[in-house]
């Protein structure tokens, strides 16, 4: 693949991440003044798919682009018509000049031409495999407390540790096994054991770990990008409001018990060492910042003891998924280059040749030798 090819595909991905959670946090505010504002679990639904979907989204656009069933205008083109029909009040130098600044953008990244493209690579550089080198830490120090904890029970692929340093329980997978670590001190609890268990067990049926999985790989891509970090603040709190509603709507716990459970293992781990990175593969029981600040352990409390989220479930949820697959999608198509030079660009091209040689004859009208009247060499 071309240099330039990467780069619009890396360009694309960002600003489809940065329209999704403009998407999110538009819809997410509308809900909140409905029935629908404590759905946790339809809303983490939507946000997983919105993740996956996101991830994908360039190369659907230029699947749909290689049906030849015909192109779908690009938002240059759109503007290149609206400039035609007199609604851009620029000159045709100008309106060409800022249509065409991401291909002169990608030109100059592609072919290193110039000193701020130089830097502006270098910074790329440096911030991607600086967050592939924080991922690999924080796999490492994963993969190193797996080996610290005893196996207990093993139910298949998934295999039941014991560890006497981590401070909080947690989940996380490899390729082939799925992993649940808890404290050694819950085994002197049963019922905790059993709450913590359960917690843990429902992020695999949520699918959390592999969303996790999937965020750090987009790291590199997103990492200078606001919008990535948001989005990804949003599903770590809104996964964990979700896991303890799908506990508690099973009706096998008490809700006061569950709840007294977070709080014991909250005051158990503030005083502890050794937490996971946040960057590494895994869903824990308790997230750092509800370590570190209570009023976030408090609103997973109030999910808890929320009434019924029946209300927030079927035709809602669907309408936003599928106005949001729309935005993006639309949005991924309306972004991609032009594929070759329509009847409009052409019009703009010719009127941009016109203005540039009017302005040449206007600089070039100079009095010379030749032109005047004739003098009297009398006078």
């Amino acid at each position: 693949m071309q240099a330039d090819a990467l780069l619009n595909a890396y360009i694309d991905l960002n600003l489809l991440v940065l329209v999704g959670a403009c998407f999110w946090f538009c819809a997410r505010a509308i809900l909140a003044r409905s029935t629908a504002a404590h759905a946790f679990q339809s809303q983490l639904r939507l946000l997983n798919s919105m993740t996956f979907f996101l991830a994908a989204a360039p190369f659907v656009a230029l699947g749909i682009n290689a049906l030849g069933l015909g192109r779908a205008p690009t938002l240059s083109d759109v503007l290149v018509a609206q400039y035609l029909q007199g609604n851009v009040n620029l000159s045709a130098a100008q309106f060409e000049g800022m249509i065409g600044l991401r291909d002169d953008v990608v030109r100059s990244m592609a072919t290193q031409s110039t000193t701020w493209s130089h830097l502006v690579l270098a910074l790329i550089l440096i911030g991607a495999l600086s967050s592939l080198a924080h991922f690999g830490r924080a796999v490492w120090q994963l993969r190193a407390a797996l080996q610290d904890a005893f196996l207990w029970k093993r139910i298949g692929r998934l295999h039941l540790m014991v560890s006497e340093t981590a401070p909080v329980a947690y989940s996380t997978r490899g390729l082939w096994y799925r992993y649940v670590v808890v404290p050694e001190r819950l085994l002197s609890s049963p019922e905790d054991l059993r709450l913590t268990l359960a917690h843990e067990l429902q992020h695999f049926r949520q699918k959390d770990v592999e969303t996790a999985i999937l965020l750090e790989m987009l790291r590199p891509v997103l990492f200078w990008n606001p919008a990535f970090y948001l989005w990804r603040r949003d599903m770590r709190s809104i996964r964990e409001f979700a896991c303890d509603q799908a506990l508690r709507d099973r009706g096998r716990f008490d809700a006061r018990a569950y709840c007294e459970c977070l709080i014991r293992a909250t005051s158990a781990a503030r005083g502890a060492t050794g937490h996971l990175s946040e960057r590494g593969p895994v869903a824990a029981l308790l997230d750092p910042r509800e370590i570190r600040r209570m009023p976030v352990l408090a609103r997973r409390i109030v999910a808890v003891t929320e009434g019924d989220t029946g209300a927030g479930r079927g035709p809602v949820w669907e309408m936003v998924c599928g106005l949001f697959i729309l935005v993006v999608l639309s949005t991924a198509l309306l972004i991609q280059r032009p594929a070759d030079w329509s009847h409009d660009r052409i019009m703009l091209s010719t009127i941009v040749n016109l203005e540039r040689m009017a302005a040449r004859g206007s600089s070039s009208a100079v009095a010379s030798p030749w032109q005047g009247g004739f003098v009297n060499p009398s006078q």
